[in-house]
Formats: C-alpha cells, sequence, structure tokens
C-alpha cells in the first residue's frame, strides 16, 4: 500500500517539473497522511495544483468512505472506483513515499525516493461527492431547518500495483509512479490505453533508506522525517 509520501520540492521546481500554477504558499510536507488535504493535478484543471482529501469517497456513496488505495488490478471491476477511473484520473505529486517493512515484532519505516530526489507522479483517481443535507431543529410539524448548500468535497486516491525488485525488499505493493512522458496520456488517453501504464516503475532509479519512527505519526511532519538512521 502507500499510506504516507512526502512532497519537499520548492514550488518553483514544481511549477517547472509540471507546467503547472503551484501557489507560493506551499508549504513543504514530510509526512503526508490520509485525511489530509493535498495536492493533485486533474485533467479537468491541468494547469494549476488542487488541493483534494486524501481518501477517496464514491460520488454515489452515503457517507464518507476515505479509500487510500485502489488496486491496479482490479480498479476498472470495483464499483468504489469504476466510475473515477473512467473520467477522473489525476496525477498525485510526491517525491518520496514511505513503506514499512514487517520484522516480527515490529516494523520499521523506510523512505522511497528517485536517487537525485526529484519530484515526480503517483497515479491516481478523484471524485467530487456532494454530502447528504443534514435536517436540523425538526419541529413537531417535521419541519425544520436543512444546512443550506453543504461544500462538496473533493477527494483521491492512490493506485498501487506489484513492487519493483526494490521495493519488494521492504513491501508486496507499491504505488504506480508514472514516467513523465506518461503523465498526460494518464490524464486524457481512453481508459484502455491508461490501463497499460499501470505497471511498477523500475527499480534502477530507486533508493530506500532506514528514516526514524517519528513518521509512524501524522502529527510530525518536519524536515528530520527524511533524514537517514542508522538501521
Amino acid at each position: 500500500m502507500c499510506g504516507r509520501y512526502t512532497l519537499h520540492t520548492s514550488p518553483e521546481r514544481l511549477a517547472e517539473r509540471f507546467d503547472v500554477a503551484v501557489p507560493d504558499s506551499l508549504e513543504p510536507r514530510y509526512n503526508c497522511s490520509p485525511g489530509q488535504e493535498l495536492p493533485v493535478i486533474t485533467g479537468e484543471n491541468p494547469d494549476r495544483l488542487q488541493f483534494f482529501t486524501w481518501g477517496l469517497t464514491p460520488s454515489w456513496a452515503d457517507e464518507k468512505q476515505g479509500l487510500i488505495n485502489a488496486r491496479a488490478e482490479t480498479v476498472r471491476q470495483k464499483r468504489s472506483f469504476a466510475d473515477a477511473y473512467e473520467s477522473r484520473r489525476c496525477l498525485v505529486p510526491a517525491d518520496g513515499f514511505y513503506e514499512w517493512t514487517d520484522l516480527g515484532d515490529g516494523k520499521e519505516p523506510y523512505r522511497v525516493a528517485f536517487e537525485d530526489d526529484r519530484p515526480f507522479a503517483m497515479a491516481g483517481l478523484w471524485e467530487r461527492w456532494e454530502p447528504p443535507t443534514q435536517q436540523l431543529g425538526l419541529d413537531s410539524f417535521g419541519g425544520g431547518d436543512a444546512d443550506d448548500d453543504p461544500e462538496p468535497l473533493e477527494t483521491f486516491t492512490v493506485i498501487t500495483t506489484e513492487p519493483n525488485d526494490l521495493v519488494s525488499k521492504l513491501h508486496h505493493r507499491m504505488a504506480v509512479v508514472l514516467e513523465p512522458d506518461e503523465e498526460e496520456q494518464w490524464l486524457n488517453e481512453d481508459p484502455d490505453a491508461a490501463a497499460a501504464l499501470l505497471d511498477p516503475y523500475p527499480a534502477d532509479e530507486f533508493d530506500y533508506y532506514r528514516v526514524s519512527d517519528r513518521v509512524n505519526s501524522p502529527t510530525n511532519d518536519d524536515p528530520d522525517l527524511i533524514e537517514p538512521v542508522d538501521a
């Protein structure tokens, strides 16, 4: 799975890398976690970063669901993801992701990144969910005040696939990382063509290293999290 990632690349470099408008106020993130509002790039607005909540809720759902990952092998068949796969694919900018290796008596966190720490895009899906209107203050006549125009919730999920030879040493899944020349295809190609992009990224450009157990807590988000520690 992919349950945490980093995006500490400067706004200027992100703007150049993805050819999008990036707010100067974008802060470096060292522990992007589910439930947080994080940057994505959609085919609907491909020229700017948007901020969606990590944890997809399908448009038809009665309540929030928070699905953080979708499996590449079944993404087109699962009802939760099928509609989004057809027409709402997105890029999730990152410059590393965390995986935990199971030691039997505990887990150790590792950061996986390109050897030059350059940013990349993970393949994602997004949805716009309209919360059901909440009825408030019902009286004996069945009247009441509605929660007028509840804000729609825009959410996303990260697609995972089988790991490459490097990540397989840590975990049995990894995020789908796209080649730069595949990113526009992922946003705009027909679903059949997009499916061909869901293979593991080659291992030879990646590296991984042990990081602090402090990354286990989503409340920690500082540069020390990406510093190597002795294994």
